[in-house]
């Protein structure tokens, strides 16, 4: 293999490959199990801590809230307008007191959507190269080499640094799921004030939205899979240096949308419903 052009190449789409694999990982595994459950722990002591502090702030809300949508203090004799209060008092401090409960029960939903989208998840449609374009590089002399050598090396790189920007996006993705939880009970307290229970609702919103980007991701991958199935097509009438170059941008190309498809998952889902 003249200069480890191969090698370049197959050792690029493994770490591509290896990490679609993590991504279906990452996607299918719960926040309580994820890296041993050592952070799901730090992210309850946290929302415990945020809990109390949210208690104090639905007190506020509330009462900034009746001062708001009473004239005067009278109204609040009524029996009718009593029990909204307390009524809106009770939910509100139901929902900070099993935010927590709340918001696993929207991941597990967000959850089953993803395993639904994954059954057509093709295990097998990982990127390789084609038998043709090896014949064609492993028959080059050494100084026919360079020029190839120099194509691959340029691609590879682009295919290593797509795959970490890929991985990554959807690490953010877990880590936002944590952040969310660990401060719940800020912004759920909200819901005690009539004119501030739209930052609650903004928040539990953007909170499903978050979980259900997960479907987007595998929604990409299984599209990815198609093109990964229908490998680029090398025509050996040209040269070893085209046949690399012409493979080559045809499928960093393929990778490109599959890794701007991931990044723009959480604006995708915003234009279709609005989370």
């Amino acid at each position: 293999m003249p200069l480890g052009i191969i090698d370049n190449l197959e050792n690029a789409l493994s770490t591509w490959n290896d990490k679609l694999m993590e991504i279906w990982t990452l996607l299918s595994e719960s926040p309580q199990s994820f890296k041993g459950g050592g952070i799901w722990n730090i992210i309850v002591s946290i929302n415990g801590t945020m809990k109390a502090i949210g208690f104090a702030l639905l007190v506020l809300f509330f009462v900034v809230g009746v001062v708001k949508s009473t004239t005067n203090f009278h109204e609040i004799k009524r029996p009718e307008v009593a029990l909204r209060l307390f009524i809106r008092f009770a939910i509100a401090k139901a929902v900070v007191t099993w935010g927590m409960d709340i918001m696993l029960g929207v991941f597990d939903i967000s959850q089953g959507i993803i395993a639904s989208a994954a059954t057509h998840l093709s295990a097998a449609a990982q990127v390789t190269l084609p038998t043709e374009m090896v014949t064609a590089v492993n028959g080059l002399g050494f100084f026919e080499s360079i020029p190839v050598w120099a194509v691959s090396l340029i691609g590879s790189l682009f295919i290593l640094i797509l795959s970490f920007i890929m991985i990554m996006t959807v690490y953010a993705r877990f880590f936002r799921l944590y952040m969310y939880t660990a401060l719940a009970p800020i912004p759920l307290s909200t819901f005690a004030g009539e004119g501030t229970a739209q930052v609650g609702i903004s928040f539990l919103k953007s909170y499903a939205g978050v979980c259900l980007e997960g479907a987007i991701i595998v929604i990409a991958c299984i599209i990815f899979s198609t093109f990964a199935a229908a490998p680029p097509n090398v025509d050996m009438s040209q040269s070893a240096v085209k046949i690399v170059w012409a493979y080559m941008g045809e499928l960093i190309f393929n990778l490109l949308v599959l890794v701007g498809a991931v990044k723009m998952s959480d604006r995708i889902l915003k234009e279709m419903t609005g989370l």
